[in-house]
């Protein structure tokens, strides 16, 4: 596992799909502890490093208006707005989170989540949540795409296959150089982040990124 040093100014911890239909796989059910106790202890390193918390999740309109191709096709629509399991895990701490509501698998796709990384001057993003393989992965991309840097934290992702997990995170770390961490040693490199950190008059890389995944929502 990358041990994690350098320059890591302007962090934001992104969460990604802690919601209860998530975690009613068997797979998912047996990793939830892990994945709530790793995710509150970034959450309050960010806090305490006075980085962005930002908690995204997927919901669908009834309508089928906000469906996937693949939900259309098996005509069954899931993650309904004001549902149970469209809700974020009880367990989680969230309290003061910037909410995203996302419609693809992907946080940057048709979202403001480009719009609150330009206003809080974020240059790197901790990635946690579910699934590995999937939302975790292309938000990941888009992530590289808009030259943000991200760290995944291992111990706080987890994915429905094992195997599609190992290849993903394979994939971001080599294809995209992106790094693979523990919570312990984000926690301290937020810390030493937090101390250390001094007002930068350096370019937000974002501002001269590609904008295509970061498009405001309409509906």
């Amino acid at each position: 596992m990358t041990q994690l040093s350098g320059d890591f100014r302007h962090p934001a911890l992104l969460l990604i799909d802690l919601q209860n239909a998530f975690f009613e796989t068997e797979e998912l059910a047996a990793k939830r502890d892990q994945v709530v106790a790793n995710c509150n202890r970034l959450i309050a390193a960010a806090r305490e490093a006075g980085a962005p918390v930002i908690n995204a999740r997927t919901v669908h309109k009834r309508d089928g208006s906000t469906w996937t191709l693949k939900m259309l096709e098996d005509e069954q629509g899931y993650l309904f707005e004001g549902t149970e399991q469209a809700e974020n895990l009880s367990e989680l701490d969230l309290d003061g989170a910037i909410s995203i509501i996302k419609r693809r698998d992907s946080v940057f796709w048709n979202t403001e989540l480009l719009t609150q990384l330009l206003q809080h001057r974020v240059t790197s993003l901790i990635m946690a949540g579910v699934s590995s393989h999937t939302c975790v992965a292309a938000t990941a991309s888009d992530a590289f795409a808009a030259n943000l840097a991200v760290v995944v934290a291992t111990d706080a992702v987890a994915s429905e296959d094992p195997d599609f997990e190992d290849v993903t995170l394979k994939l971001l770390r080599e294809q995209h150089r992106q790094r693979l961490a523990e919570t312990s040693s984000i926690v301290r490199l937020l810390h030493v982040s937090h101390t250390h950190h001094n007002e930068s008059t350096d370019p937000n890389p974002l501002e001269n990124a590609p904008t295509n995944t970061g498009r405001e929502r309409k509906d």
